[in-house]
């Protein structure tokens, strides 16, 4: 039986073009979003960042890995349906908790987010990976641009570093340039959003987000999860999220102590 919140038509639409619109899918967790996102600010963690070049104006914050010490991600993660709306999107008998990501663009942020696939950067493959992004304010200008069926691309984008526009990984071979979506006239999705709406996406999606011009905050939270599918994967670097320590081997399901199950409907069946 589909979720309340979803449709057969968008879970066809995931499946075909990578990127869906789930309407109030965190409608109830928008304020507790809210006040973990300033105390995110207050006590930044270790991979925070300030996305704007000296001279440019408004600001871009973003950090992620959060949720295990900022307990109203926590709280927010386990009480929205975001597991089994997510299984059913990504067609998953399992979910895992893969990572939590703010993103926060205040007043006067003309800078947009750069083009690019997140799942380049990540230690992760595997068909079966969605990611949710919704934003804590309504939303109409400065809202996510998301490239329909560009999860099915032959070749991944070369992922970069955000600041310094250089490459992630030494093998640039391996990816593809990153494009120009609007140049190159392709199928973009954009979505008019009210808080806790989310766009549901493939890791593999490329996207990017515009600047926020206008005179109110822009903040977003992201959710990643995984599959049944999914598995750990070498990268020729430093991933991001890095995780160290972490142990995996080539192959190798996510470790659950780190990244928890938060849905599993395979029980009774057989090996």
């Amino acid at each position: 039986m589909t979720h309340p919140l979803l449709t057969v038509d968008d879970i066809d639409t995931f499946q075909k073009d990578g990127v869906v619109l789930i309407k109030g899918l965190f409608r109830d967790q928008v304020d507790l979003l809210r006040a973990g996102v300033e105390r995110n600010m207050a006590e930044p963690g270790p991979y925070a960042a300030e996305n704007l070049k000296e001279g440019e104006g408004g600001r871009f914050f973003d950090d992620y890995c959060n949720w295990e010490r900022i307990p109203e991600f926590r709280e927010a993660i386990m009480a929205s349906p975001a597991a089994p709306v997510g299984a059913e999107l990504m067609q998953s008998k399992t979910v895992q908790l893969f990572h939590d990501h703010v993103l926060v663009k205040e007043p006067g942020t003309s800078k947009p987010t750069p083009w690019h696939q997140d799942g380049p950067y990540y230690f992760v493959e595997g068909r079966q990976t969605i990611s949710f992004w919704s934003p804590l304010d309504s939303v109409e200008d400065a809202t996510l641009r998301c490239v329909a069926g560009s999860h099915l691309w032959d070749k991944p984008v070369l992922p970069t570093r955000w600041l310094a526009e250089t490459s992630f990984y030494p093998n640039e071979e391996d990816y593809m340039p990153v494009p120009d979506p609007d140049a190159e006239a392709m199928e973009i999705r954009e979505f008019t959003m009210e808080p806790g709406d989310a766009v549901a996406f493939n890791f593999m999606i490329l996207h990017g987000a515009r600047g926020n011009t206008t005179e109110k905050r822009r903040r977003a939270f992201s959710l990643r999860l995984v599959g049944d599918d999914a598995r750990y994967t070498e990268r020729p670097g430093r991933t991001s999220p890095p995780f160290p320590g972490h142990d995996m081997v080539q192959g190798q399901k996510l470790r659950e102590d780190w990244f928890p199950t938060l849905l599993d409907q395979s029980a009774g069946e057989s090996a």
